[in-house]
């Protein structure tokens, strides 16, 4: 950054992240921002970097990823002078995220009451599995236990007659620490205005459930008589099943295969399939099956799909994506997470970070400034990596006080 660039976003925002395994997402999204971000671990250290696949050169991209560009400092909490130190780091914080199961702080004495004691001002977010209040408070869970407990996973049975996970992308570990980060922010930008902190807690399974909250609301809504909610126009009113399960009989919003891969259709307003229907020369479909002005999905009309199958075979899945720019109708492509990342827009919105800079190549945050540039990340840390740094430069110590706490084992160390 430049002299005269202004400043990270969060720059001058500091955050103290005691967390274990995916919540320590929360965070990044500060880090990514510009904030000091400081990772308070045990003395072996977080063992996210063994965790799930790929392991790159002997660290997991869990680690690389969720930890970029920020501090580490390890911490024996059992210790009390290592406990003076995480209070210390509190004290001079904005926020504190407890990453672990409910109450992990509170049950080493680091209470609510003793948190504003240490700083009036203190925002302070708990991010756990099922949350913490609830019957399923201290079930111990793992990641897609969120999300096939939102609804949103459904099983599979392979050709032996076993149930099977199917692919899917991880919603709750990955909204619940983002809506955490909306709420942590949020939380600090009144702190700085009022001086007034707050205490709050989000579960990754509340995450997911919200992420499905058409479906959700659209079966309670169901639940009352058709004479108060039906369908939609387009369907003659009646009821299509909830989400993308009412989408199974479409056909003017449908997948196809073109002749190189697939193709999303989505010509479900009259203007869009009369633009598609000029174009590939099929005037006469638009004239017998013209279908409503908005949300047509033409659905269950087979005779229609059977003339957009072999229309849309006859074109290169990119030969369809420029098609849908010039004629002005909806075409999007089909990959899957492999694929992608060699698509145009992908590459353009997503200007990878080197192997180079963070130990694997990395999506940056989804952010884009305009006139300015996100701050570049730097290495998730080691174990402890920052420790001096965090002692001297964070907290203030003298030579003195920081080998005092060596020679006390506060950092684990020995």
């Amino acid at each position: 950054m430049s002299s005269d660039s202004p400043p990270p976003l969060l720059d001058g925002v500091r955050i103290i992240d005691f967390s274990i395994l995916g919540p320590g997402l929360l965070s990044t999204f500060f880090s990514d921002l510009g904030a000091d971000v400081i990772k308070v671990e045990p003395p072996a250290g977080d063992y996210v970097r063994q965790m799930t696949w790929p392991i790159v050169e002997g660290v997991s991209l869990l680690h690389l990823h969720t930890h970029r560009n920020k501090r580490s400092i390890t911490i024996d909490l059992k210790n009390p002078e290592g406990m003076g130190i995480f209070e210390d780091l509190i004290a001079g914080a904005d926020a504190v995220i407890e990453g672990m199961r409910p109450g992990a702080l509170a049950r080493m004495g680091l209470t609510w009451e003793r948190l504003t004691e240490l700083n009036p001002q203190i925002v302070f977010c708990g991010i756990s599995g099922y949350g913490a209040t609830g019957p399923y408070r201290d079930m111990p869970s793992h990641g897609i236990a969120y999300d096939t407990w939102a609804g949103l996973i459904p099983p599979e049975v392979d050709d032996d007659g076993f149930t099977r996970i199917p692919s899917f992308p991880n919603v709750g570990i990955n909204v619940g620490p983002m809506l955490g980060a909306f709420g942590l922010l949020a939380g600090i930008t009144r702190a700085r205005a009022t001086g007034i902190g707050s205490q709050m807690e989000i579960a990754q399974s509340d995450a997911a459930a919200y992420m499905n909250w058409y479906v959700i609301e659209t079966n309670l809504a169901y639940r009352r008589p058709e004479t108060e909610v039906t369908g939609n126009a387009a369907d003659n009113y009646e009821r299509r099943p909830p989400g993308l399960a009412g989408m199974y009989e479409g056909v003017r919003y449908q997948i196809y295969e073109s002749s190189d891969g697939h193709v999303l259709f989505m010509a479900s307003e009259q203007a869009f399939w009369k633009n598609f229907c000029e174009a590939v020369d099929r005037n006469d479909l638009f004239e017998k099956f013209p279908g409503s002005k908005y949300a047509d999905h033409a659905r269950g009309n087979t005779e229609i799909q059977t003339e957009l199958r072999d229309i849309f075979r006859t074109k290169t899945t990119d030969e369809w994506l420029q098609f849908s720019i010039d004629v002005n109708t909806p075409i999007a492509p089909v990959y899957d997470g492999k694929s992608m990342s060699d698509d145009p827009q992908f590459k353009h919105r997503f200007p990878l970070y080197p192997v180079e800079q963070l130990g694997s190549e990395q999506m940056p945050l989804p952010l884009k400034l305009v006139g300015e540039e996100l701050p570049e990340p730097t290495k998730a840390p080691t174990a402890g990596q920052h420790n001096d740094e965090v002692l001297r430069d964070v907290l203030g110590y003298d030579d003195e006080k920081v080998e005092a706490l060596k020679n006390a084992n506060a950092l684990g160390e020995k």
